[in-house]
């Protein structure tokens, strides 16, 4: 099978079943955001420390993956062909009982954190900043044209499971949370440490 088809070069795309649509359309940046997002955790996966104390990370992100291409297909088939979805609002559950199983381990959260410190950590508030903005197309999508409701639950569940993942990832490694303190002065970005 060849990877290219020109199929698209004009501008359409084929949804599941072969309906043609325009690649601008909101259900495809729908789900290219997803796809966006699900490379966003591939990125994750590869900088997570090769340590046993980051399995259950893996696990997890290695079924955020799947049911963001379930997600996917569910966007990508129309309504009409939608005998069953892929996902449902068991997987919303499911993430509930992941964010509350790593954040019983984190500290309490006391100030407003910046993306950084370790590259993991930093590449998982990437990857929730991108299931927010899915989550945002989602919802425009849900304007025009119906979309399951727990479409939404899932991406906004997903996106606090990528933040508590990171404070995670900070806590299992020991590196400092970013964040920022408003009763500091902001940062002189010409300043330096010698005087």
């Amino acid at each position: 099978m060849r990877i290219y088809t020109r199929s698209g070069d004009e501008g359409q795309t084929s949804l599941i079943y072969g309906r043609r649509v325009s690649k601008a359309s909101a259900r495809v940046g729908a789900y290219g955001t997803l796809d966006e997002a699900n490379s966003a955790i591939g990125l994750v996966l590869s900088w997570l420390p090769e340590d046993a104390q980051f399995d259950d990370l893996r696990r997890f992100l290695a079924r955020v993956q799947r049911d963001l291409f379930d997600l996917g297909r569910d966007l990508a088939t129309p309504l009409d062909k939608q005998a069953e979805f892929h996902t449902t609002e068991a997987d919303v559950g499911l993430l509930e009982r992941m964010i509350d199983r790593l954040d019983a381990d984190n500290p309490p959260l006391q100030r407003f954190l910046l993306p950084g410190g370790h590259p993991a950590a930093a590449a998982l508030h990437l990857a929730r900043t991108i299931v927010r903005r899915a989550e945002r197309e989602v919802v425009a999508l849900g304007e025009v044209e119906p979309v399951q409701p727990w479409i939404r639950r899932y991406l906004n569940r997903l996106s606090d499971l990528l933040f508590v993942m990171a404070r995670s990832v900070h806590t299992r490694t020991g590196v400092a949370e970013p964040s920022v303190d408003f009763q500091a002065p902001k940062p002189d970005p010409f300043q330096t440490e010698q005087k």
